[in-house]
């Protein structure tokens, strides 16, 4: 069962602000100038950000906009994992990856598993993790062993072209 006490209000609006301030701070740009973007005035974001007020999932969204973060990154891993793992990851080449494989993921599984979409079970969750995971690490490992080769393939070409 979850632990409601990673729920509570309080807990809640502490760690999105964790996860909004790491954002401004990192988009170089100033609260006013973020705050006037993300239409919520100064002295509200001032709040947000000291974790003082909570604010809207829209609020949120508007905020992370406008430091150049993406929500739907942002928000999701929030939600899925924590404040820290998800201003961790923001912006970056992994941040970006699961934002599009969870993106993809529903209409991927409709598509290949069509109408034994009812037989799937939630304790293989973390095992099919695992295995995409080992997946990716196998198909990272193949690309690289493929770039070796190449430039193998290129070094001896260009030293014939040379010798």
């Amino acid at each position: 069962m979850t632990d409601m006490v990673q729920f509570s209000e309080e807990q809640t609006r502490i760690d999105l602000a964790r996860l909004l301030i790491g954002a401004v701070k990192a988009s170089g740009r100033t609260r006013c100038d973020i705050a006037r973007d993300a239409q919520v005035h100064k002295d509200a974001l001032r709040r947000v950000l000291n974790g003082k007020r909570s604010a809207t999932l829209g609020e949120a969204a508007r905020i992370l906009q406008a430091s150049g973060v993406s929500p739907q990154q942002a928000l999701s891993m929030f939600l899925l994992t924590d404040a820290d793992q998800s201003a961790e990851w923001q912006g970056t080449e992994i941040g970006r990856f699961l934002e599009d494989f969870l993106t993809a993921l529903p209409i991927a599984l409709a598509c290949e598993l069509g109408g034994r979409l009812q037989d799937v079970r939630p304790r293989w969750a973390r095992g099919t993790a695992h295995r995409v995971a080992r997946l990716l690490s196998d198909h990272i490992d193949e690309l690289e062993r493929k770039d070796v080769l190449l430039g193998d393939v290129f070094a001896v070409a260009e030293g014939s072209r040379h010798g």
